[in-house]
């Protein structure tokens, strides 16, 4: 009987110096469960819900939440000017400050959801609230497409292609008041480079970190090919609509260009689209590793 006691003894007080400490210490396994909550913000020509049906991060936020991130995800005009986007997700990004008590937030931007919120965070005032600010291909010494765009349309027909545009974009995407051409003025190279950046400096205290995406030998999503080919013209390496050498901001953190059997990475790949289908690169898992890391700096 004491023998069996003894084992049991002996049994028991391995198991405890067996368990891990973090959990003794009621510390988390979550690996995203950041310090501040996560605020995602949409690029260019979408939305957060396409049409309202497809959700432009597709199977992202959802995975961020299963390693026990805090996700918010913001939602502006598709088409319209930086500073409008900017004065739209400064206006959500306060409210959801104000429902989460914290003090300041992570946020996390793709394409032109990295300019605006630059915008909103240098010009607008929220800077002090903002922990650390995470670019995905984003376009901030504009973009050779839009250049080509502007410069191909004749001003004489500008406004018709802009009231096109905006009468789209109002009555099937749900845009309120769109302003595509100013858009695409926005997205020059010109005008990223000798206006915006100058006026939109870096705020002191936020960690600015930046990612590109890369198609290597051809584009994954099909409608993106055409683009891809005059940005290698005009830009070298890009994502289809993104060069590599734009998309860099901050800390730049790398090239995603997909496994070694894949044609590469484009814009829409990196946020998980079309639908899920990318040959050779996960998203989810892609971002899980960003917010991982922003959990392991202390942010």
């Amino acid at each position: 009987m004491k023998k069996l006691t003894l084992i049991g003894l002996t049994i028991f007080l391995a198991a405890i110096f067996l368990v891990p400490i973090n959990v003794l210490a009621g510390g988390s396994s979550y690996t995203c469960d950041t310090k501040f909550p996560v605020v995602m913000a949409h690029g260019m020509g979408a939305s957060a819900e396409i049409l309202g049906i497809v959700d432009y991060w597709w199977g992202i936020p959802g995975a961020l939440e299963d390693e026990g991130a805090n996700v918010y995800i913001t939602s502006v005009n598709g088409m319209d000017s930086t500073r409008n986007k900017a004065i739209d997700f400064k206006n959500q990004f306060l409210q959801i400050k104000a429902i989460t008590g914290a003090a300041k937030l992570n946020v996390i931007g793709h394409s032109h959801g990295t300019v605006y919120t630059r915008d909103a965070i240098s010009n607008l005032g929220i800077g002090q609230y903002v922990a650390s600010h995470t670019s995905i291909a984003g376009p901030h010494r504009g973009s050779a497409v839009a250049d080509v765009i502007v410069g191909v349309v004749p001003d004489s027909l500008e406004w018709l292609v802009g009231d096109t545009l905006d009468f789209v974009y109002a009555f099937i995407f749900g845009d309120t008041n769109p302003n595509s051409l100013e858009n695409g003025y926005n997205m020059t190279r010109p005008y990223m480079i000798n206006t915006f950046n100058p006026q939109t400096p870096n705020v002191g205290g936020i960690y600015y970190q930046s990612w590109a995406a890369k198609a290597k030998t051809s584009c994954p999503s099909v409608i993106l090919e055409p683009t891809w080919l005059i940005m290698l013209a005009y830009e070298g390496a890009n994502d289809g609509l993104v060069s590599v050498n734009s998309a860099k901001w901050g800390n730049f953190r790398g090239i995603e260009d997909a496994a070694w059997y894949s044609v590469g990475c484009d814009h829409l790949n990196i946020v998980g689209q079309l639908f899920g289908i990318t040959p050779g690169f996960d998203a989810p898992e892609f971002y899980v590793d960003v917010v991982s890391d922003l959990k392991n700096r202390g942010y």
